[in-house]
């Protein structure tokens, strides 16, 4: 291959070959790997990275880079050597160590901002819903700040997406909502190879790609992705279609120039082999003996980023010093949230409850979210068709729409690009997402909550209707094993407060952690307000479980470990123990991780080894909190699928009652004897 086209300089053809032989040479030494996608896709993605994406490659945190999305996150190679290329951190040896142990360069790299990951994915669609999840971001935060003279955010939200995303549901809910709203600053670039793992994509894939998207309401053009001036050109007619997001159509080929795997499926997961490598070299006027080969002329092409991304970077700041100036407040705001600080005073007008009120969780997180919403305009989010029941809906405040960036989110019956969109809101690193619908719907989610996890995001998941107290809606909307898989996920705290008032100090932990997200699991039902005069206090949901209540003067018998609404259950079992003159302790234990993480001490203090009478009351898996009642406790829980009646039917026919619990307990101390 002299030249891929006729179009373009001796330089470009070099660095593409360079590109595109780092790739191979890295797949090839880890054994491991898809040499096809990096092999096919290496010309239109220089042109994008080299006439295009505005980025700092030493400092990857710039709030107004361009974010570019691998959602074809196998081919991360490709990724890997234009981070290289362009002085990310990702050295030469960081390439050479591809998919190996806590390497820099995994298979598929989810998330690594200080490498230049923005995010890739493993499931596929994840990437191309999350970008628009960073569309809305960008246009929501140009909303919020800036002001004429000021255009402190202005960036483009550009990918590489695959025929696999096309065919994943998730993208075609992301793809709905983008042209819906409008989104004119996502440009994605299709990877049209026609090869999938199985074979040809004609054997599952045959619809035709540009009309669907057409018909979403995006531009769409088809493009050779060899001809470079052709790419170049429809990626600036993209920026100038300021109303439609863009899907650029790129016809490419799957381990392009590769002698005998050019266009098979053979290319997309297995090494090309040392012999085809070499004979590809071979063709490029490369050494073919040589590994991991960079011609001086390259770098010194290549690595032009570093400093036309040092002087963006440095007019930006320069520009944030004068709003400063001018716009103080706004840039107080700006600065706490960039370095993840709550606003002073954001928690002033919180609301409280009263000992004897029968509230909904669900209520009480909604009055929550309108008591902080003025002094944090920077949480953001909604529901999946359903925020009269989950209470997300911000009084007075606009919806974000075509015209209009707003915190109102509407994200229709989509619950799984709900999710991703939240995680492109969080990856703005300013923002704070929050994402309702029911507990039972985290099915739909549960990808892109994987990945809030994995990629330790913040991201605030409201989900309602925890339980069969939902009621006639019958078993395919009541939750059972859905609160024990979050419980075992890692970095999900989900939590599960008991009243209003600790509903409130769920929110609080939910806003302070910048680390992970939070899962919120609220009640339908109404739910008496806890008299925090007998009963500990509400902070102490912050350790995640607590002692709750105890018989007073007495070392307890019987532990009674429970959470949300069954907590009122067990405080009334807990009297009626006591008249039995059986000493109790009830357990609130909200938080499996929040109490895991508390020290030895603190743990062994809530629930001391000695007292191995222990009850677990939950309405849900009973393998949820079964770890801490131990091979001598018991539980009240559900098992299997729930049934179509009234609340308050379901829970006595489940054995949710004061005589059940008590007989429970009892009958755990008398086969201790």
């Amino acid at each position: 291959m002299e030249v891929i086209h006729n179009t373009m300089s001796r330089i470009d053809d070099l660095s593409i070959k360079t590109i595109m032989m780092l790739s191979a040479d890295g797949v090839q030494k880890a054994n491991s790997g898809h040499p096809g996608m990096p092999m096919g896709d290496a010309a239109m993605a220089y042109v994008l990275w080299k006439k295009f994406l505005r980025h700092n490659p030493k400092n990857p945190l710039w709030a107004n880079r361009d974010r570019f999305v691998l959602s074809a996150g196998h081919g991360s190679m490709l990724l890997y050597s234009l981070l290289h290329l362009t002085g990310h951190d990702i050295s030469m040896d960081d390439i050479k160590d591809f998919r190996q142990f806590e390497s820099k360069t995994p298979g598929h790299p989810e998330y690594c901002l200080q490498c230049g990951i923005e995010m890739t994915t493993g499931p596929l669609g994840q990437g191309f819903a999350t970008g628009v999840g960073m569309a809305m971001a960008e246009k929501y935060l140009s909303s919020m700040f800036n002001k004429p003279g000021f255009r402190l955010f202005d960036h483009y939200v550009y990918g590489i997406v695959s025929d696999g995303d096309l065919m994943e549901g998730v993208s075609s809910e992301a793809a709905s909502l983008a042209g819906h709203l409008g989104l004119g600053k996502i440009i994605y670039l299709y990877s049209d190879n026609k090869i999938t793992i199985d074979g040809g994509t004609d054997l599952t894939f045959t619809e035709n790609v540009q009309s669907r998207f057409k018909a979403y309401g995006w531009h769409t053009e088809k493009v050779d992705a060899y001809d470079l001036k052709a790419v170049e050109k429809a990626i600036g007619d993209a920026k100038k279609e300021k109303a439609k997001p863009s899907l650029l159509l790129m016809q490419t080929h799957i381990g392009y120039c590769s002698p005998s795997k050019q266009d098979t499926s053979d290319a997309h997961g297995s090494p090309l082999g040392e012999e085809e490598i070499k004979s590809i070299k071979k063709s490029f006027g490369f050494p073919p003996a040589k590994k991991f080969y960079v011609p001086a002329e390259v770098k010194k092409n290549m690595i032009s980023a570093v400093a036309a991304g040092r002087k963006m970077d440095a007019d930006w700041n320069s520009i944030l010093k004068r709003y400063r100036k001018k716009h103080a407040k706004l840039a107080s705001l700006l600065d706490d949230a960039m370095n993840g600080r709550l606003p002073e005073g954001w928690d002033a007008e919180l609301p409280k409850f009263a000992a004897g009120e029968k509230v909904a969780t669900r209520s009480a997180s909604g009055k929550f979210l309108n008591s902080v919403a003025g002094n944090l305009p920077h949480l953001i989010g909604g529901s999946a068709d359903l925020a009269p029941s989950n209470n997300t809906f911000i009084k007075g405040a606009p919806e974000f729409n075509r015209k209009r960036a707003a915190r109102n989110i509407h994200f229709g019956v989509r619950e799984h690009a709900m999710g991703a969109i939240m995680n492109g809101i969080a990856l703005s690193d300013i923002l704070i997402p929050y994402g309702g619908t029911f507990l039972i719907f985290t099915d739909y989610l549960r990808p892109a909550s994987r990945l809030s996890a994995l990629m330790g995001k913040q991201a605030i998941y409201v989900m309602t209707h925890d339980s069969i107290g939902l009621g006639e809606d019958g078993p395919t909307h009541q939750p059972i094993e859905h609160m024990a898989s979050y419980r075992a996920m890692p970095n999900m705290t989900l939590i599960r407060p008991a009243d209003a008032n600790e509903t409130v100090e769920a929110w609080k932990i939910a806003l302070n952690k910048k680390d992970g997200p939070t899962m919120l699991v609220l009640t339908r039902q109404g739910l008496p307000v806890i008299d925090r005069r007998k009963c500990s206090s509400a902070a102490n949901l912050k350790k995640g479980g607590y002692v709750l209540y105890e018989t007073r003067g007495k070392k307890p018998r019987v532990i009674l470990i429970s959470s949300g609404s069954e907590i009122s259950l067990c405080l009334d079992s807990a009297l009626e123990l006591e008249k039995a003159r059986i000493p109790v302790r009830v357990v609130n234990m909200a938080s499996t991780e929040l109490f895991d993480a508390q020290p030895p001490k603190y743990r062994e203090s809530v629930l001391p080894s000695a007292i191995r009478a222990r009850l677990s009351v939950e309405a849900g898996a009973s393998i949820g909190l079964q770890k801490y009642v131990g091979l001598d406790g018991d539980s009240v829980g559900i098992d299997r699928f729930g049934a179509s009646a009234p609340a308050s039917v379901l829970f006595k026919k489940f054995g949710f009652t004061v005589d059940n619990v008590v007989n429970k307990a009892k009958g755990l101390l008398q086969r201790g004897r």
